[in-house]
Formats: structure tokens, sequence, C-alpha cells
């Protein structure tokens, strides 16, 4: 008999809107939350495993920052394409209520509410990525094109 899928919300959008997409399930390690643990576990290029970052600019609020799972966020690039003078990563306290995801389960699809939200240009290099189903061990996989376009994403350099 075949494992019951959690249908999370992103799961649900997707589904929705008909777009093509995977998904794969890991193995969680609470002591490691890290996007690379993921791609090791999924055994996929930490390049092409992107991790979503919540940041608050100092004019706009609260914005996504989607990257490869091995960088780190370049905050003044960050700002400058969101519109802002500084930029930062919001306390870890703050991320359930402003996305309804944890750490470690946040995904760019299906948060509380919608926010800018940018790509590192990166992904195009790939016909597909992977991005957090919006809860810890389970990884969507999807054409970036198809997230970029679902989203309305911009794709930018972020690192």
């Amino acid at each position: 008999m075949a494992e019951k899928i959690h249908k999370t919300n992103a799961i649900r959008l997707l589904d929705k809107a008909k777009l093509d997409y995977s998904l794969l399930s890991y193995i969680v390690d609470e002591s490691d939350l890290s996007a690379i643990h993921v791609a090791h576990q999924l055994g996929q290029n930490v390049k092409q495993v992107f991790k979503t970052l919540i940041l608050k600019g100092d004019k706009s609020g609260y914005f996504v920052c989607i990257i490869p799972g091995d960088d780190e966020v370049n905050l003044k690039k960050a700002a400058k394409v969101s519109g802002n003078k500084s930029a930062e990563m919001i306390p870890m306290k703050d991320l359930l209520n402003v996305t309804g995801y944890i750490r470690g389960g946040c995904s760019p699809i299906g948060m509380k509410k919608s926010f800018p939200t940018y790509i590192d240009s990166s992904a195009s290099l790939f016909s597909s990525i992977f991005i957090s189903a919006g809860v810890r061990g389970m990884q969507i996989c999807i054409n970036p094109e198809d997230l970029i376009r679902f989203l309305d994403i911009t794709a930018t350099e972020l690192i």
C-alpha cells in the first residue's frame, strides 16, 4: 500500500495550478536542518537545492529570497533589488508567525501572505530545482521557469 502524502499548502497550490512537479522525501536531522544536509540526503547537487529565506527591508518590509543551498544571501544585493537601503534576515522566532512555516520547512509557495520574491539567477542553469514542500522531510522538484511564472518571482543576482 502506498504511503499517503501529506498535502501541504504548497502542494495543494501546485496541484490547483496544474503545474508539473515531483515530491522527494528525506530523513530529517533536527540537529542539521541545512540545505546542504537535504542535498546529501536526496543525492542531489547542492546548487540545485534552494533554500527560502525571509528578509525585512528598511522600506518595503518582508520579502523572500530563494538561493542555492550552500550559499549566503548578499544583504546589499537583496536590499537593492527589493528597493531598500538595507535588509536583514528576520529573527527565527518570527518565521512561523510571518510565513506560516517553520525553519527547515519554509516554502516560497503558500505562505500566509504574498511577499515580493526573488530567486538567484543561477536557478536558470538547471532544468529542475528543489525547494521545500512546506514541511521538514519533503522537497518539491520543479522547473525553475515554472516556479518563477507561478509566483511572479524576479530572477536576479542574490549571492
